[in-house]
């Protein structure tokens, strides 16, 4: 075989109610001929797998690289995650997670009148809890770009060859700096990134900004930011989603998939 694959491809592509674009592509960072292609769907299962005895589906993946293998330009991923599923982590923040709410209409693939009801509900879903995910995910890239990181997660060598240090890591770290920094002002996440900010990452990631210390004092300066927002608790943001209204359109959401 010669691509991934996990999960119920059938469950998964007839039960999809929104598939956007992800990663650099909807961020409007992606450089020619360097990126692959990511895309994040949502589904709802069919009633046997929820309450029935199928036992649930809660994701499909499929990438066109073998298991194992890292994607590179040409390469699309895919991950799905059933309604259950993916509210779990956009209500967490997952950086990732949220950006089917909020991608352009260019970076929709589907989109069905469920999938918009969805996108609608992105203000009683995103909450303080996002920004501290985004600090999260941030620290994680700094520490795999200084080599700190716990996990087994690589450089990539032709980049710190070329450029001294993983400019793409780098470039990570501080566009979620940015994205956090917004979340926290103006609780909304701005698909793509705004000029300024995504001129600045673009210009980490390729390779023009040659001192790392310089992208670490940036990096480290928005994080500031972000953290004295939490601190004041100057942020339009609730502490938490709002999981009575998020529980009831789940519930209307399954029913009238499910035409019952």
């Amino acid at each position: 075989m010669n691509h991934t694959e996990h999960g119920n491809r059938d469950v998964a592509l007839r039960g999809e109610i929104l598939r956007t674009v992800v990663g650099s592509g909807v961020h409007g960072i992606a450089i020619a001929g360097t990126d692959d292609h990511d895309e994040m769907g949502v589904y709802i299962e069919p009633p046997a797998n929820v309450v029935g005895t199928d036992g649930a589906a809660q994701h499909y993946v499929f990438r066109t690289q073998p298991e194992g293998a890292r994607s590179g330009p040409g390469d699309t991923d895919l991950v799905s995650y059933s309604l259950h599923k993916y509210l779990r982590l956009a209500m967490k923040g997952n950086p990732t997670a949220l950006l089917p709410l909020y991608a352009p209409a260019d970076a929709i693939i589907t989109v069905t009148p469920l999938g918009e009801e969805l996108r609608a509900l992105a203000p009683k879903i995103l909450s303080r809890a996002a920004v501290h995910r985004f600090l999260g995910y941030l620290n994680a890239q700094r520490d795999r770009l200084l080599g700190q990181s716990k996990g087994k997660v690589p450089s990539r060598p032709e980049l710190v060859a070329r450029y001294g240090y993983d400019v793409k890591y780098a470039s990570h770290a501080l566009r979620l700096a940015y994205q956090g920094l917004e979340v926290a002002r103006h609780a909304r996440l701005t698909l793509p990134m705004p000029d300024v900010e995504r001129d600045r990452v673009l210009r980490v990631k390729g390779g023009e900004v040659p001192d790392i210390a310089t992208v670490l004092a940036e990096i480290a300066e928005v994080q500031a930011q972000v953290e004295e927002i939490l601190a004041t608790g100057k942020t339009p943001l609730p502490d938490e989603p709002d999981r009575n209204a998020i529980s009831e359109w789940v519930v209307s959401a399954h029913r009238r998939h499910w035409g019952w």
